[in-house]
């Protein structure tokens, strides 16, 4: 006999297990034979990383990897293999874009007066036909800038085959006989107006700038020189500017009289100095030096090695 309970029990239990809904979840198709995704094989870095990792946590190894890697790199420098392939690839890079139209053809050079077309060939260092890209032309402003007459060099590329060369050149001004050096030598060389040494060469062609004579005397002549012209009677005597202890000026007369001036005020002293040359015909006399530094009195010396003093505005 079963027993009421139980089979109530089951009986619930049964009711409940019906009312429990079916199961959504699908079962996933079975993969047929030979079409399973195929994975892809790790690339290079994925394959080196592992072992780059293993060094790097071994700073010992590391450094001796990198030691030895220096040293294979040293080696090929030093041999001369790498630069000698690195040349080889720039050689063929550069004759195949000289052969493509690139190759220079024309150097075009303006403001060179006195700086001979050959000598900035020369210079420049660019070969026809060369690559134009390989035109080193920064290297060749330097190059340039160092010749003697040379103020500032512009060098440009016109593509596809031309170069051109704008310069200035530095302007003359004087000529300039230094201290002796101590070997005795006293060299002459052409100055520009600020006091720059242009050259020692070829100065010959210039022999009717002014001449200056003395230490600093290129840098502190312009002004004077300048006021000197002003005045025709003294700019067609005056020989030579001599400068006087770096602190003023004696000019020298084309027939060796000597002017002093004072260090100052000195614009006033020339004036007085073409009217003595004009109305009193003091250079035609037997002077052979003029003081002209005390602001009341002319002091002279005459060949005969004697001194007047005139008292200025009295003279005769």
């Amino acid at each position: 006999m079963r027993s009421v309970t139980a089979d109530h029990k089951n009986r619930g239990k049964s009711a409940r297990a019906q009312a429990v809904r079916p199961s959504t979840r699908r079962d996933l198709p079975k993969v047929q034979p030979g079409t399973a995704r195929r994975e892809k094989p790790p690339g290079l870095f994925s394959r080196l990383m592992p072992r780059f990792a293993f060094i790097a946590g071994r700073p010992m190894m590391a450094m001796t990897v990198i030691s030895v890697i220096l040293a294979l790199i040293t080696a090929l420098f030093a041999s001369g293999i790498l630069g000698r392939g690195l040349r080889a690839v720039d050689n063929g890079i550069n004759s195949t874009l000289a052969h493509a139209g690139f190759g220079i053809s024309e150097i075009h050079i303006t403001g060179n007066r006195r700086t001979p077309y050959k000598q900035i060939l020369e210079v420049l260092g660019m070969q026809p036909g060369q690559s134009i890209f390989s035109a080193d032309l920064f290297g060749a402003r330097n190059r340039l800038a160092h010749l003697d007459w040379i103020e500032s060099a512009q060098v440009h590329r016109r593509y596809p085959d031309a170069i051109f060369v704008t310069l200035v050149e530095k302007r003359p001004f004087a000529l300039w006989q230094a201290p002796p050096n101590a070997r005795g030598e006293a060299p002459i060389a052409l100055v520009e107006r600020d006091g720059d040494v242009i050259t020692t060469r070829d100065i010959e062609k210039f022999s009717r700038l002014p001449k200056l004579v003395g230490e600093g005397a290129p840098q502190a002549a312009a002004e004077l020189v300048d006021a000197v012209k002003s005045h025709r009677a003294i700019s067609a005597r005056t020989a030579a500017f001599a400068r006087i202890s770096a602190r003023r000026w004696n000019l020298i007369l084309d027939d060796g009289v000597i002017v002093k001036l004072p260090e100052a005020g000195w614009d006033k002293q020339l004036a007085a100095l073409e009217q003595l040359i004009i109305d009193k015909r003091i250079l035609e006399r037997d002077v052979v030096e003029i003081d002209l530094r005390s602001p009341t009195h002319y002091f002279f010396m005459l060949e005969n090695g004697e001194k007047k003093d005139v008292q200025r505005g009295k003279e005769t």
